[in-house]
């Protein structure tokens, strides 16, 4: 991902900004002056651009201009003081995402940012050709079996339900069955529906009429729109709220639907691939989840393997993965010796996938040299796999046991749900000691995405203050 850049003259509010984003572990370039800005985007823009709308020489205004006029699709963060709102208005009359009233709250900022990257890396993958997506790997018999549903599926239309833990790679499977259908040539969008706010996931998927709103200063077409004719893969469908639980069961009833704020009925030719790694049937039992939604989206199936039920696609996913890392970085890629595929072949990996590719940019980057040994793994991943809370360890579990044990004797219920909550509180709270606060560092620790972290640390009231 490209980094975000910061432009004021005012030195002490770039500092504010390099020290926030620094935290949460987003890159980052500052610049004094528009001028600066304009000359560096020769090499390439940024991710999001967030710039002062006064300042001696050009003007914030000025270059949204030329930036939009040369990227359109960087989504511009402008900062205004009271008396600029008159100038705000220009800016997003000019195309800009949002603005950033003076003075600001740091972590409303840095919620702004997030979501403009979000934008950015959505329009970005939105674009992105076909040809050039990852294939998926896999020689496994549990993985031959998810070929076989993407070959099945590859004349229909119909909606396709994506289960697994969480970093096992279900995204990669919805875009699978989306370039092998007969919708390939039209828009891919993903949406994360646990990502985000309610009041701004309705917008994202519905779009918004103008001044439906406030902040709503144009007509905005949402993801059903944008992948019209192609796909739409929502992401954690188990963590949407009731009230778009409803809209979604419309759309998928009858192919019909409203913007937010509008009067106008909307038809939907859209093909929707849903994934979740909760166990749905639960959340219907517990009335978190409509049945009736559930029963639209599970139509057809598809189960993705844990990375410790294909043990031997470890080698092969390694191997992939330092290749990858490698071209991204621009450095020779690195060889696992045999010992070391033998190694970290018996580890259970909790994250999956994502965690696998996650240590193999680590080494990539921080291994001394091209040979790899088990010396050379990080600290964790360096005993033997037992040891190193990868794979099943006797005593935890005995006392797992014990404990549930205890539980029942007594008479309680809902003892997997307290027990799982306290167990991922733990984990949590442990990696985020471990990184000093820093979220994206304790999620690739353990093996989940940053939205996935950021919520659960909300939902577990877990305290990162030092975050």
């Amino acid at each position: 991902m490209k980094p975000v850049w910061i432009v004021d003259d005012d030195r002490s509010i770039r500092w504010v900004f390099e020290k926030a984003l620094s935290r949460e572990g987003i890159s980052f370039h500052s610049f004094a002056s528009a001028r600066e800005a304009l000359d560096a985007l020769s090499d390439g823009p940024p991710q999001v651009l967030i710039s002062d709308i006064r300042m001696p020489g050009q003007s914030g205004i000025e270059l949204l201009q030329e930036v939009k006029d040369k990227h359109p699709s960087v989504p511009v963060i402008v900062m205004t003081a009271y008396s600029d709102l008159d100038s705000a208005v220009a800016a997003f009359q000019g195309g800009a995402y949002e603005y950033l009233p003076k003075p600001f709250d740091v972590d409303q900022a840095v919620e702004l940012i997030r979501r403009a990257l979000d934008e950015s890396q959505r329009e970005q993958a939105a674009l992105e050709p076909s040809g050039e997506l990852p294939e998926i790997l896999g020689q496994a018999p549990a993985m031959q079996e998810v070929f076989r549903a993407i070959g099945r599926l590859s004349q229909s239309s119909a909606t396709v339900l994506i289960t697994g833990e969480s970093g096992t790679g279900k995204e990669l499977v919805a875009r699978a069955l989306h370039r092998h259908s007969t919708r390939m040539a039209k828009p891919f969008i993903a949406i994360n529906t646990a990502a985000m706010p309610k009041d701004l996931l309705e917008s994202e998927l519905f779009g918004h009429e103008r001044g439906s709103f406030t902040g709503a200063q144009a007509l905005r077409r949402g993801r059903f729109e944008q992948a019209e004719r192609g796909t739409l893969f929502l992401d954690e469908i188990g963590d949407m709220p009731a009230e778009l639980q409803t809209r979604l069961l419309r759309v998928l009833s009858d192919g019909t639907f409203y913007r937010v704020g509008g009067h106008q009925q909307l038809k939907a030719n859209v093909r929707v691939i849903a994934a979740t790694h909760q166990d749905l049937e639960s959340r219907v039992r517990e009335g978190a989840f409509r049945e009736d939604l559930y029963h639209r989206v599970n139509v057809i199936r598809v189960r993705i393997p844990s990375l410790r039920e294909r043990r031997e696609d470890i080698p092969l996913l390694a191997r992939h993965f330092l290749a990858k890392s490698a071209k991204e970085l621009g450095v020779d890629s690195k060889r696992l010796s045999d010992e070391v595929l033998a190694h970290i072949s018996r580890m259970d990996f909790p994250g999956n996938v994502r965690q696998l590719e996650n240590l193999c940019h680590w080494l990539t980057v921080m291994a001394p040299g091209q040979a790899i040994g088990v010396a050379d793994l990080p600290v964790e991943f360096r005993g033997e796999p037992a040891s190193t809370g990868l794979a099943p360890a006797s005593d935890w579990i005995a006392a797992l046991e014990h404990e549930v044990e205890r539980r029942l004797e007594r008479g309680e219920t809902g003892v997997l749900d307290e027990l799982s909550r306290q167990f991922e509180r733990s984990l949590i709270a442990k990696a985020l000691a471990r990184t000093g606060g820093r979220r994206i560092e304790a999620a690739n620790l353990l093996g989940m995405g940053r939205n996935t972290i950021t919520r659960k640390i909300q939902e577990l009231g877990i305290d990162d203050a030092d975050d």
